[in-house]
């Protein structure tokens, strides 16, 4: 492509590390955005970028966070485009991206048909993946959407609460409109100026989301729910007693809907994939702050 350049925006850290790595392998100056208010609950993620000599920008604009981190990538990009290729995170944005980044994380899905049906020899009665710009769970639901025995449930970062204006539950509570390139559920007011999202987790704190998830649920073939923060956190605590694995704070959103999908009597004996889209590492001292443990 003859660019001599990377940038990605990130949230949670996770996409800004890939970008970095890549960068690192391939020799090219790579910059990410990051909200300032990411940059502090994600420490541990931004020296891990930087270990692999990448800069991150923080972005001290508007809220500060996810939102806020795309648009000063879209504009580093429109600047910058003979030169600069952007690494967009999810399945959102103008198009081609949407369609690539599901291309990209379909191989989730593809290996999760795989690895259930050699385990349990037929497929799943339910998919959970959380979602924020959505590219994980459009990764795990590509492998079943053909499937309309297969339940798709994606799980929003409800925040306070859906019934607050703290949250980041954007098709549980947003209404139609365009934000950064792509038409789709946005969380806006009366005057379709947006609305700050609200997460405990980086990556779900997005007013946005990507087009295709919009399109799965005004058809219906995808349901959409939310969970506060303090369900979350007992989903993080949840997993880790059980089963030893740290999710991360955007997977634990997944991990507290299953609970609850799991107790409703009709569901009794259904096989569900619950999808871990990160490692908990990263969030350790946000959780623990949030539970009132001094680390």
């Amino acid at each position: 492509m003859g660019k001599k350049r990377l940038i990605a925006e990130t949230g949670a850290g996770q996409h800004g590390i890939a970008t970095a790595v890549v960068g690192a392998m391939l020799s090219i100056p790579t910059e990410v955005y990051m909200g300032i208010e990411d940059v502090e609950r994600q420490k541990l993620n931004v020296f891990r970028m930087e270990l692999s000599g990448c800069n991150v920008i923080p972005v001290e604009t508007g809220s500060k966070t996810l939102k806020d981190a795309i648009n000063e990538a879209f504009r580093d990009w429109i600047t910058n485009v003979e030169t600069t290729h952007y690494l967009i995170g999810s399945t959102m944005g103008p198009h081609p991206y949407p369609t690539m980044v599901k291309h990209f994380q379909s191989v989730i899905g593809n290996e999760a048909r795989k690895q259930i049906l050699e385990k349990e020899e037929k497929l799943p009665d339910a998919v959970i993946a959380c979602v924020g710009g959505g590219s994980n769970a459009l990764g795990i639901f590509s492998g079943f959407i053909e499937d309309k025995d297969v339940e798709l449930i994606g799980v929003e970062g409800g925040g306070d609460g859906v019934e607050t204006e703290r949250t980041g539950a954007t098709l549980c509570k947003g209404t139609e409109g365009i934000l950064h390139g792509s038409l789709s559920f946005v969380l806006q007011d009366d005057n379709g100026q947006i609305s700050e999202a609200h997460s405990v987790s980086a990556g779900l704190d997005y007013p946005g989301v990507g087009p295709e998830h919009a399109h799965l649920k005004v058809t219906g073939r995808a349901n959409y729910v939310a969970v506060t923060n303090q369900e979350a956190l007992r989903g993080f605590e949840l997993l880790s007693k059980y089963e030893g694995i740290i999710p991360a704070l955007e997977s634990s959103h997944a991990v507290a809907y299953a609970e609850k999908y799991s107790k409703i009597k009709e569901n009794s004996g259904k096989t569900i994939i619950i999808n871990l889209s990160g490692r908990g590492d990263k969030d350790m001292f946000l959780v623990a702050k949030e539970m009132g443990v001094e680390v």
